[in-house]
């Protein structure tokens, strides 16, 4: 049961304010986790003949090989399609890492400076 205000009838008026700071003070949190869940890494090989797109998961989210490609050979070909997907896990390690320095900066600096009152 709630209160006309939303809040919730055994808490004091204080309390609700500081529930409610407390929601909006984690939403950045949740829209940043969020956020990774959809970042792709992408990462190409053989002069952009062997494309492959890295999930947030690490798992490989796409593949593409260029017809022209079939002419590196077997293991040529193999070489190409692991080093597009190590580049696109790297590309996406990049983007995570900016990601949440962007995402996580604010609260650092408020555990920082609560850390000092």
């Amino acid at each position: 049961m709630t209160t006309p205000d939303g809040g919730v009838p055994f808490l004091d008026a204080e309390m609700n304010r500081f529930l409610a700071q407390f929601q909006a003070d984690t939403r950045p949190l949740e829209e940043l986790q969020e956020s990774l869940k959809a970042v792709r890494g992408r990462g190409e090989a053989a002069n952009g003949q062997v494309k492959a797109e890295v999930l947030a998961s690490g798992a490989l989210g796409s593949l593409q090989i260029d017809p022209r490609a079939m002419r590196l050979g077997a293991d040529a070909l193999a070489e190409a399609v692991l080093a597009a997907a190590s580049n696109a896990a790297a590309d996406l390690t990049t983007q995570l890492a900016g990601m949440m320095m962007d995402g996580l900066t604010p609260f650092a600096d408020e555990v920082r400076r609560f850390s000092q009152d």
